[in-house]
C-alpha cells in the first residue's frame, strides 16, 4: 500500500496527470468529511478541499516518505481549514450595549452551545449502540462497512483487500448500511 502511494507521488511529481487524479480520488472524501466537520458549510468545505489539494500538489516534492502520506495530507487540510477560520473576521458588536433599531432598542442574546454532561452521555451512548450494531452484522458485511467507514478505504482498496469485484463490495456496503439503519431504528 505504502509503495503504491509512493509510486503515485513519484509519478505526480514527474507530471503524470493520472497520478494526481488517483491521489485526489483516494483522499478527497476523507479530507472533505474532516473539513466539513469543522466548517459545517458545504460550499466553503468544497473550496477548502480544492485549495488543500492545490497546496499539497504544489508541495508534493517536500513530502517525506518516512511518514504516512495520509498524515501529511490531512495535516495540510487541517492547517488550511484553521487558517480559513481565522481569516473569517466576524463583525463584532459590544455585548453590553443595546442595538438601536427603528423599532427601538434590543439587547444581544447569545445561544449557549457548550456541551453538557447529558449531551456527552447521549453521544457516547449513541456511539456505543452503533458500534454494537456494527459488531452484530454478519462478518462479510461488518468487514466491508468497517473498511469503508472506519478505515476510510476506497471501494477499489476494499475490492483489493477482500479480493472481490467492486460491484460486490458496493453491494455489501449498501446492504450493511440498510441492515444498520433497520436495526438502529428499532433501538
Amino acid at each position: 500500500m505504502k509503495n503504491n502511494i509512493n509510486l503515485l507521488i513519484h509519478n505526480a511529481i514527474s507530471g503524470d496527470q493520472k497520478a494526481y487524479e488517483s491521489i485526489l480520488k483516494r483522499y478527497k472524501n476523507g479530507i472533505y468529511n474532516m473539513i466539513y466537520q469543522m466548517i459545517k458549510n458545504r460550499e466553503e468545505t468544497e473550496d477548502i478541499v480544492q485549495e488543500t489539494f492545490v497546496k499539497a500538489f504544489k508541495s508534493l516534492e517536500s513530502y517525506n516518505d518516512t511518514y504516512a502520506f495520509s498524515t501529511w495530507l490531512y495535516k495540510i487540510a487541517f492547517n488550511h481549514c484553521i487558517d480559513s477560520i481565522r481569516k473569517k473576521k466576524l463583525k463584532t458588536l459590544p455585548l453590553d450595549k443595546p442595538m438601536v433599531l427603528k423599532e427601538g432598542e434590543t439587547h444581544h442574546e447569545i445561544k449557549d452551545e457548550s456541551t453538557s454532561p447529558e449531551s456527552d452521555l447521549l453521544y457516547s451512548e449513541k456511539k456505543r449502540m452503533i458500534l454494537e450494531t456494527i459488531q452484530a452484522l454478519p462478518e462479510r458485511y461488518r468487514i466491508a462497512i468497517l473498511l469503508r467507514h472506519q478505515e476510510d478505504r476506497s471501494y477499489e482498496e476494499i475490492s483489493h483487500i477482500l479480493k472481490l469485484p467492486i460491484g460486490t463490495v458496493k453491494a455489501r456496503i449498501f446492504r450493511a448500511r440498510e441492515m444498520l439503519k433497520k436495526k438502529l431504528q428499532k433501538k
